[in-house]
């Protein structure tokens, strides 16, 4: 395997949980070398989030792949100080405690960057750093409704609908794994590292587009349409005659026409409001009512098969069993297999992207609550009676 592309980066993910942890799950997914630190007796929640076999969460197994796992109580003085030399030689601390934690431990910027000037801290929090909401707990269920996704979300009669997952974390994930890059390339130029800090309530919103710029210069506010789009049409999901689903999309004006022409309906194209997507949209009742029929007739497998020979773009709505059987996802090994110690092999998405030299990897699964804290302070240059006056004084 060629090297991994962030090797010989260290970090340490003291944060609990989804959206920290996640961050460093895709630095390790590429190489960086992760240390969990978890609470001596209360472990990061995540391993008991969810369905479990033989007493093992299945979620951490994912979100605790390419991490080794050891236990320090960071409110201990043992645990401040094992934590400073852990600081020393690492580059990236991720923590998600709220706003002044650090502080009331003496672990704060001041004392981090004082033993590692290079060091990069993502703190990770509900409502950032600072302003008048930075010390009320929260989770992404209260970033899905504050950010203006729950009101988008459902249909224009029933209530806001919030996600069925961790979605603000997972998108606040991805995002503070990028911003942990950024600073880590700035510290190249700088030779200082910087604290990132990430707010759960911001990734979500950038990511619902333009609609701060819209109520800024028109006063518009989107209303909520279920499926239907405001901006093209048709565009919904349609039950087929098997009664499977199928998702159907025309953002492209050639797609819309080949759609209309597959269902039987190409006089529809020639009316006056057919020429754009929001006059599509505002005629959904008429365009949905003809694919909508169209796909009522037909099995799924026959309507997949009549749309891709017509080049019109439509999707199965799937569960997991389709998607672990699905040809696409099988042919780009989104879904791979990993041999555990503790379950044997186990199905977990891939690493995120592909990279044509340097690939990323899963190199082992969630590893045990403290399985690697001996090892990882042996190699701190902790003597076996330091580790154990260390247990004994509860700080491990």
């Amino acid at each position: 395997m060629s090297r991994l592309p962030l090797a010989g980066l260290r970090v340490l993910d003291l944060a609990t949980l989804f959206a920290g942890p996640l961050a460093a799950t895709l630095l390790g997914d590429f190489g960086a070398e992760v240390v969990k630190v978890e609470h001596p007796t209360r472990p990061d929640p995540s391993r008991g989030h969810g369905p479990a076999k033989d007493g093992v969460g299945l979620w951490w197994k994912v979100l605790g792949r390419n991490k080794r796992t050891m236990t320090l109580d960071l409110s201990t003085p043992g645990g401040r100080t094992t934590l400073l030399r852990l600081a020393a030689s690492a580059d990236v601390v991720v923590e998600n405690f709220r706003p002044g934690t650090l502080e009331k431990w003496d672990l704060g910027w001041a004392e981090l960057s004082a033993a590692n000037p290079r060091l990069v801290l993502a703190r990770v929090t509900a409502f950032g750093q600072f302003g008048p909401s930075s010390h009320r707990p929260g989770f992404g269920t209260l970033a899905e409704a504050m950010s203006g996704f729950a009101a988008l979300t459902g249909e224009p009669d029933a209530p806001p609908v919030l996600p069925p997952f961790g979605l603000a974390d997972s998108i606040a994930g991805l995002a503070t794994a990028y911003a942990v890059m950024t600073a880590l390339a700035a510290r190249e130029h700088t030779g200082a590292g910087q604290v990132v800090d990430m707010a759960l309530i911001e990734p979500i919103l950038a990511v619902l587009g333009p609609h701060p710029t819209w109520y800024d210069q028109l006063g518009y506010v989107q209303e909520r349409t279920g499926n239907r789009s405001a901006n093209n049409a048709p565009r919904n999901t349609y039950r087929t005659a098997d009664g499977s689903w199928v998702a159907v999309s025309t953002s492209a004006q050639s797609v819309a026409e080949r759609v209309m022409g597959l269902v039987g309906r190409p006089d529809l194209i020639d009316e006056p409001w057919f020429a754009t997507g929001a006059g599509r949209a505002a005629h959904a009742d008429v365009l949905d009512a003809a694919v909508g029929g169209w796909i009522a007739a037909r099995t799924r497998t026959d309507v997949l098969a009549a749309f891709e020979k017509a080049e019109a773009a439509i999707a199965p709505v799937q569960d997991v069993r389709d998607v672990l059987a699905d040809p696409q996802y099988t042919a780009l090994h989104t879904v791979t297999t990993v041999d555990d110690p503790e379950l044997g092999p186990l199905r977990m998405q891939n690493v995120l992207f592909r990279l044509s030299e340097t690939p990323g990897a899963i190199r082992w699964a969630g590893r045990p609550h403290g399985a690697d804290t001996d090892a990882v302070l042996t190699e701190l240059g902790l003597a076996p009676a330091e580790i154990a006056a260390l247990r004994e004084a509860g700080a491990l």
